[in-house]
């Protein structure tokens, strides 16, 4: 049974069948002829008033009941029964935990960037009281308080703190809706940021901006790493030029590594040769080679 039903009425299973087994009892009384007419017309009236008077109530509802107009007090769950005519329910309040979706469009940041926001607000009633009393149809008031305070929210905030920082403005956002609905005993437990939908024509340079970004940071690495070789160079240079075994022996090392790719060609100047005699040494590294060829045959 839904809640519009019960509002509307007294409509449910223990209701009708008392009413059912009511009308049947009166109709055999009538036509044993043990009442009259008038007497039947009693027992009727009292069986719809006596059935209507059962009501129930959910495990998670809480049934308002107003007697003359006035708060009388809370029912349920499970059956109750009220006064008929005198009493009536005013409404049965759900006390589980409910989502409400809502959202902003066209809502301008603090730097004037037009957004879509699409979010959702997780609510519950903790005094049935105050939210049957204090505020005619809550689930809408909760709608429109998080739609406004989702915009105040989004107007206080820059795109790239909307788009970096969603749980925080998210958190934000929950304590503002809490404190607007504790006052009708409501409380708002979460709320959460779906999706943040800005203009495409901005989405397309943010994704220029960051390229150029990638690309500027790429060329500072590439420019730090040819200064610290050249420090590294400049340092090797000036033991080199301090020690000059060292910079036979780093020549000759070259060289060998050079000839012992297969198929390459080292081309060296004439003075190289020259200062660190490595025109004997490439001899006899060819030699060397030659004879292993020769032995492999």
């Amino acid at each position: 049974m839904t809640t519009n039903e019960k509002i509307n009425g007294w409509v449910n299973p223990i209701s009708l069948i008392t009413l059912l087994i009511l009308l049947i009892v009166s109709a055999v009384l009538f036509i044993t002829q043990i009442v009259n007419i008038p007497v039947l017309l009693f027992l009727i009236s009292f069986s719809v008033l006596f059935a209507s008077s059962i009501r129930i109530a959910d495990q998670w509802e809480r049934a308002v009941v107003l007697r003359m107009g006035k708060y009388k007090g809370l029912k349920g769950p499970g059956p109750f029964m009220i006064i008929p005519i005198i009493d009536s329910v005013s409404t049965y309040i759900d006390q589980r935990v409910r989502v409400s979706a809502f959202k902003a469009e066209q809502t301008l940041t603090k730097d004037t960037v037009p957004v879509n926001v699409d979010a959702v607000v997780y609510w519950t009633v903790w005094d049935v009281e105050k939210a049957a009393l204090e505020v005619q149809e809550y689930q809408k008031a909760i709608e429109h308080i998080t739609q406004t305070g989702l915009r105040d929210t989004i107007g206080k905030h820059e795109l790239s703190a909307l788009l970096q920082e969603r749980d925080k403005i998210a958190e934000d956002l929950q304590l503002v809706l809490d404190k607007n609905t504790s006052p009708w005993g409501i409380t708002c437990q979460t709320v959460g940021i779906n999706d943040i939908a800005i203009p495409q024509a901005l989405a397309d340079a943010m994704s220029k901006e960051a390229q150029a970004e990638r690309e500027r940071r790429a060329r500072v690495i590439l420019g730090t790493a040819e200064t610290e070789i050249a420090e590294k160079f400049e340092q090797a240079s000036k033991r080199y030029t301090d020690n000059p075994v060292a910079l036979h022996l780093r020549g000759m090392n070259m060289l060998y590594e050079g000839l012992k790719e297969k198929g390459s060609m080292v081309i060296v100047p004439s003075s190289a040769l020259d200062t660190m005699n490595l025109g004997a040494m490439g001899g006899l590294v060819s030699l060397a080679k030659n004879n292993e060829g020769l032995l492999g045959k």
